[in-house]
């Protein structure tokens, strides 16, 4: 009735054995399948590793012309990521009299009288500063409802800590003394000024934000570019360019070697030589062959299911290489500095025969290649050059992961094929309090329409057009052709045109001016977050950054001009 395995020696001794009952016929399978051919050939047993590498010592945000030599700012990659210094922009506000961080503006107060009465062990001066840094009523024609209910909660009674920075700030105005408004007694003059100066370093130190040097966003490219230097041996450099960055994870792949800039790095001291000499191991991975006789291989992977078409090269090169090449790699552990350029100047393999080999490089240094190799970065090159690849490995200082904010700011751009022209369309913005507003909700500010004409028929310039639609506007340039920001004229008699109203259509430097190829048919999403991060010091670093992706196709506004209507 059904089939079961009868065991009748309890032993296990006899399987455990694996005898091998004809070997004469195993050995001539073997002689018919190549196996006997002797190659001398002995497993590594010692590798001996030898070069250099380099920290990244410069650092120069934005595009630079070609045939460049100047100095550019120091970088230390032991402080902060990569993308933190690339991405961040300005978060607390410069101006303390514009409606911008109300939220921010009480919570800095709040903590500085913490702060106080820490110093002071008392509630003393708390009427004083609040009084002399009140929050007041500011113009609430630009406020949504939500950041005029909190402005009025809040006018008249907290500090703002936008006012208390611009008259204690250090940074510009080297003050330290106390304003003579505030009546500090000569014996708490002190203590009030220790309480200062922590608030001002808490209050520069909480948000990462760029310096003087300028940001890495390009506005006509909705992208960021910038530079990373290393000096190199033989008193050169290696200028890494990043000229597409905008997925918000920065790797080796985004690099791209800078041959025509100098940017001063080649008198940094910031080489270190690499010796190392190990045990090279064999490559592991999940489903590879069992090495030994009695091990158990996992389970969970077949590679023999695997269905590869004729045409699915890589599928079928990545399963040859699992199952039958697989044991013929080996890998050798190098420590290298995080943010550093690493160059191999030789590798010398011992066997366990007691021979020595010199493993060549794939490519000499300064060769053109006509392949793609796997972690070496190419370089820039003109129309009509060689591809060039440099026989380095780069480990840029980038995050593996940080924690992001839902977006404060969405802009939409696409193309309006009926109406031959582009759109930005602000689909969220940040409101003066901080949190994200939904655009399209926001009240509209036009007075009552006109009354409505006895006429059968209506003539219209214009059909209308939300106000957060926003028009691009082809202009020609030397550059080629560019997208500008316009404006919309309010169809009710308006003289104020309709206008953009976050961060992103309205650049603090220069005016919009995008690429036209930089927005195709299928539109680009363009994205506002706070981003929180940890690096390899244990410091916390928060700051604002952008992300690029792809859109959502094309899309129709509406827009006529020229109609009559019939009522």
């Amino acid at each position: 009735m059904r089939l079961e395995p009868g065991c009748r020696n309890p032993d296990m001794s006899a399987g455990l054995q694996a005898r091998i009952y004809d070997p004469l016929w195993l050995m001539a399978r073997q002689w018919q399948m190549g196996e006997f051919q002797g190659e001398d050939n002995g497993s590594p047993a010692i590798a001996s590793l030898e070069g250099e590498s380099s920290l990244l010592t410069r650092f120069h945000a934005g595009a630079i012309p070609p045939e460049t030599m100047l100095v550019a700012p120091a970088y230390d990659s032991t402080k902060a990521p990569l993308e933190t210094i690339v991405e961040r922009e300005q978060v607390r506000p410069a101006d303390a009299e514009k409606a911008h961080s109300l939220r921010l503006a009480v919570e800095a107060g709040m903590y500085f009288l913490r702060l106080l009465e820490a110093q002071m062990s008392s509630r003393r001066y708390r009427d004083e500063f609040t009084r002399t840094f009140v929050l007041t009523a500011e113009n609430r024609s630009t406020l949504d409802g939500d950041s005029s209910s909190y402005l009025d909660l809040m006018a008249g009674r907290c500090l703002d800590g936008r006012r208390l920075y611009a008259e204690f700030n250090l940074v510009n105005n080297k003050k330290t003394e106390l304003p003579l408004v505030l009546q500090i007694v000569d014996v708490d003059e002190a203590k009030v000024q220790r309480a200062v100066l922590n608030w001002l370093s808490w209050y520069e130190s909480l948000f990462s934000e760029p310096d003087a040097a300028g940001s890495c966003w390009l506005n006509e490219r909705m992208e960021y570019g910038f530079t990373a230097t290393a000096p190199m041996s033989g008193q050169s450099e290696m200028s890494l360019t990043a000229q597409e960055y905008s997925a918000g994870n920065l790797d080796w792949y985004d690099f791209d070697v800078n041959g025509d800039i100098n940017l001063g790095a080649f008198n940094d001291t910031a080489i270190s030589p690499i010796v190392e000499t190990v045990i090279p191991a064999t490559v592991t991975f999940r489903g590879a062959p069992a090495q030994r006789f009695w091990e158990f291989e996992d389970a969970q992977v077949d590679f023999g299911s695997v269905n590869a078409r004729p045409e699915d090269l890589a599928r079928m090169l990545l399963i040859e290489f699992t199952l039958n090449y697989g044991n013929d790699w080996f890998v050798i552990p190098v420590d290298l500095p995080v943010g550093s350029v690493c160059r191999t100047r030789s590798l010398v393999v011992t066997n366990t025969f007691g021979e020595r080999f010199v493993i060549p490089t794939s490519q000499r240094f300064g060769e053109p290649v006509f392949f793609w190799q796997m972690f070496r970065p190419s370089a820039l090159r003109k129309p009509g050059d060689r591809p060039f690849a440099h026989d380095v490995l780069f480990l840029p200082p980038a995050l593996v992961k940080s924690l992001e904010s839902r977006p404060l700011e969405e802009v939409l751009f696409l193309r309006d094929e009926m109406a031959n022209m582009a759109w930005g369309v602000e689909r969220v913005i940040e409101s003066a309090i901080g949190c994200p507003l939904n655009r399209f909700e926001q009240p509209s500010q036009d007075p009552q329409p006109p009354p409505q004409s006895q006429e059968t028929t209506v003539y219209k310039l214009a059909t209308e057009v939300p106000d957060n639609w926003v028009p691009l506007m082809p202009v020609r340039s030397k550059e080629g052709l560019r997208l500008r920001r316009a404006k919309m004229l309010k169809l009710d008699r308006l003289t104020e045109p309709t206008s953009a109203l976050g961060q992103i259509l309205n650049p603090n430097q220069g005016a919009l001016g995008i690429f036209e190829e930089e927005i195709p048919r299928e539109g680009i999403r363009v994205t506002r977050h706070y981003q929180l991060a940890r690096w390899q010091d244990g410091s916390t670093h928060l700051w604002i950054g952008r992300k690029k992706k792809i859109g959502r196709g094309e899309g129709s506004s509406g827009l006529k001009f020229d109609t009559l209507l019939d009522h």
